[in-house]
């Protein structure tokens, strides 16, 4: 009896976390009104080794800097020198500070979404502009992040992204880390009422043959 009664408690539990499943995959799914939530954002973007701090304005002039999609990496594509600050661990490549910029239309059929950009790596001491405003820092390296871009975007004309990346304070590693937009970046567009950025988790602490107590874990699961 105890057998089949724990049987029992495990396929409901299972039944549960299925529903839950199947709830959250039609909400996703047919919230956004067969607009693709997740879209790349690695290609077309512009690349300049060196500190330009005015290239954070949306009307700075980038046309002479290099073409690249990313992932990127900077310090790879440099010379190996013993005197180079990254030293034995950082495998003697160069570092420094770079700056990436791309040029996109925000689409009118994001208006009353809610359009955010999410990193998967940027090493390191990251900041990233938008239309010239500082959406934040992220000093360490190896973390995904996002930002909301909603308040600052202007629909059907050109938008500008601007990323500043500072690993010029060596050493900072005891391996290769490797220098810039590391990782591929993409951008999410969302109804206001969604699916949190990093998803939710659910557990069933008590579960009898009758009901069980669903627990959610994480962060919310609608903004």
């Amino acid at each position: 009896m105890n057998s089949f009664n724990s049987h029992m408690k495990n396929y409901f539990a299972k039944q549960i976390v299925f529903a839950f499943i199947l709830f959250i995959s039609f909400f996703s799914g047919n919230a956004q009104n067969g607009m693709e939530r997740k879209q790349l954002f690695d290609s077309d973007w512009k690349f300049f080794l060196g500190d330009a701090p005015e290239a954070k304005a949306d009307d700075f002039n980038d046309s002479s800097w290099r073409k690249l999609d990313l992932p990127h990496d900077w310090s790879i594509e440099g010379q190996i020198d013993p005197q180079n600050p990254t030293g034995k661990g950082g495998g003697y490549f160069p570092a420094g500070i770079g700056w990436y910029r791309k040029t996109f239309q925000a689409s009118s059929e994001w208006q009353d979404k809610i359009v955010s950009i999410y990193f998967e790596g940027v090493y390191m001491n990251s900041e990233v502009f938008i239309n010239g405003k500082s959406l934040g820092i992220r000093p360490y390296g190896y973390s995904s992040f996002f930002y909301d871009l909603t308040p600052h975007l202007h629909f059907d004309k050109e938008n500008v992204i601007a990323v500043r990346v500072d690993n010029s304070q060596q050493m900072n590693s005891r391996w290769y880390s490797g220098s810039g937009i590391y990782r591929h970046v993409w951008v999410t567009v969302t109804n206001p009422v969604h699916v949190a950025h990093w998803g939710v988790g659910i557990s069933t602490p008590v579960v009898s043959n009758k009901k069980a107590t669903v627990v959610k874990h994480g962060r919310d699961v609608l903004w």
